[in-house]
């Protein structure tokens, strides 16, 4: 899953701006990928790993719902 943290105005997100990519494999390990932290490398040490998924999942729970997303769509269309 990648997602971008700039842009919908939900406050600041615990990133620099870009993105994170989390790649979960079935045995249950993981590698993250960022364009602004390790210099897009994938990730895969176990500390850093917890730091960017704890990131990535503060970033999702301040994502906008759908509907939320519709209305800023909307919005910014309008302004244009």
């Amino acid at each position: 899953m990648r997602v971008r943290t700039k842009g919908a105005g939900r406050g600041d997100l615990p990133s620099a701006g870009g993105w994170i990519q989390v790649v979960k494999f079935g045995d249950g390990s993981a590698v993250v990928c960022t364009d602004n932290e390790f210099t897009g490398r994938p990730v895969s040490d176990p500390k850093q790993l917890r730091i960017l998924s704890m990131r990535y999942g503060v970033i999702r729970a301040q994502a906008l719902t759908p509907r939320e997303s519709s209305v800023f769509v909307e919005r910014v269309l309008g302004e244009t």
